[in-house]
């Protein structure tokens, strides 16, 4: 939509330029693109978890045989690009979801005890993920979190979006000085002096307890059954979705308010001129990730110890992300309104199908490395892991356009949204245009 002046001359002449409102289709599919692309970056983000002990995902010292990179450049790449910045898009997309939800619940009549049962049934579905597929869930840290984030549903976008920016500058002190000062204490001079020497011997202990559990794990990963991978989850590791979700909490609530806040103000809507929002997009992506690849420069330098690369992930790089995660969020927003063709359909197909590819790949990922299946755990370098990362991402765009073709919802979409209102959806659709 275009607002025109009069000039002295008489001519019309353009004031600015408005984008038309997004219909509510179009809306939903550019979330759906975005989601798509999220769920597809958080498997590249996972992949040395997935076939790798835990710590290797942070500290390359933890991998089992030759990494592959040998000066620890894919690291500081994967580290810029892709580390905590898919997690952290696809939680601006979670809060975006909740208002979605609500806004379509509250216009057929409901309450937020609908979005309540959602989130239970979204808390067992991660913490079956937890202790039966996978460690790294992160449904549990959504569904707790999400509990907290459904009181501000009426909030105004404006009061979000403040709200959540300050809630995230205040989280990023407390994991400044609860994550980010073990790594002064243990790798610096810091650590010396005789007040800090308690303090540098726990630390130490808890790095050598956290290796000792990667060194059982694999032990269970290599030649153990599938009871004993379930069982150690369930002993040694009973309480760390609640862990988890306590230390996550501090940057998880903050971004699904400034999400609804986007929501709110119009960001997947064209609520906002398309030139502007690209060129805060690309400006945040770009200063952030030059931020980022300075951190990741100088921890190299510092030899990727272990407190070193922890603080990195979670503490130092805390700030650097956000506009990055919010850049994505404004330019791929821009995209999803109005892209086309196949990798398009695709990718938003994988979106619509985000919870069945995220637990999915879990399950696929369980198939290929563990040794009651395919017993490539600990075996792949780097390298190699991307080719894995490459096979999951064919897959996800395979399977989930033709099944939303004849389907109305993926799989676990379904059963989530038949348990959440209690009744049994139907499934397949009844012709090729039935939404």
């Amino acid at each position: 939509m275009t607002d025109q002046h009069i000039t002295p001359d008489g001519a019309t002449a353009e004031a600015h330029v408005r984008p038309a409102p997004a219909t509510n289709t179009e809306r939903i599919a550019s979330l759906d693109l975005i989601r798509g692309i999220a769920v597809m970056g958080i498997l590249a983000a996972n992949i040395v978890a997935f076939g790798q002990p835990f710590g290797a995902y942070m500290w390359p010292e933890a991998w089992l045989g030759p990494v592959g990179d040998p000066d620890n450049w894919m690291w500081v790449t994967q580290f810029v690009l892709i580390d905590s910045k898919m997690r952290g898009l696809f939680t601006l997309l979670f809060g975006a979801g909740l208002a979605l939800f609500m806004d379509k619940a509250w216009e057929r009549g409901a309450g937020k005890g609908l979005q309540i049962r959602r989130l239970f049934w979204l808390l067992l579905f991660g913490l079956f993920h937890f202790y039966f597929i996978w460690r790294g869930d992160i449904l549990v840290l959504y569904s707790l979190v999400g509990f907290v984030a459904i009181t501000f549903l009426r909030w105004s976008a404006r009061n979000l979006l403040i709200v959540g920016l300050l809630g995230y500058f205040m989280s990023g002190m407390v994991y400044l000085l609860v994550i980010g000062l073990p790594y002064f204490i243990v790798d610096t001079s810091m650590g010396n002096t005789p007040e800090m020497a308690e303090g540098r011997a726990g630390l130490v202990e808890a790095q050598v307890a956290a290796t000792a559990d990667d060194a059982a794990e694999t032990q269970i990963l290599t030649n153990g059954s599938y009871i004993d991978f379930v069982q150690h989850n369930l002993t040694e590791h009973l309480t760390d979705p609640l862990n988890s979700a306590l230390l996550f909490a501090f940057e998880t609530l903050p971004l699904m308010l400034i999400g609804m806040g986007l929501y709110r103000v119009g960001l997947y809507s064209g609520g906002s001129s398309p030139r502007k929002q690209a060129m805060w997009g690309w400006a945040g992506i770009i200063i952030g990730s030059i931020l980022t690849l300075l951190l990741a420069l100088w921890i190299r330098d510092q030899g990727l110890t272990y407190w070193g690369t922890l603080a990195s992930f979670i503490a130092f790089s805390f700030y650097p992300k956000l506009p990055v995660i919010l850049g994505l969020a404004a330019v791929l927003a821009l995209w999803g309104r109005t892209a086309e063709g196949w990798l398009a359909e695709r990718l938003s197909a994988a979106g619509r199908a985000a919870f069945t590819n995220y637990l999915g790949m879990s399950v696929l990922m369980m198939l290929l490395f563990h040794p009651w299946a395919g017993g490539l755990w600990g075996k792949f370098t780097r390298p190699e892991l991307y080719f894995v990362v490459l096979f999951g991402w064919a897959v996800m765009l395979a399977w989930s356009k033709p099944w939303l073709e004849r389907f109305r919802y993926g799989p676990l979409e379904w059963l989530w949204r038949c348990l959440t209102y209690g009744r049994l959806f139907p499934l397949r659709r009844q012709s090729a245009g039935d939404n």
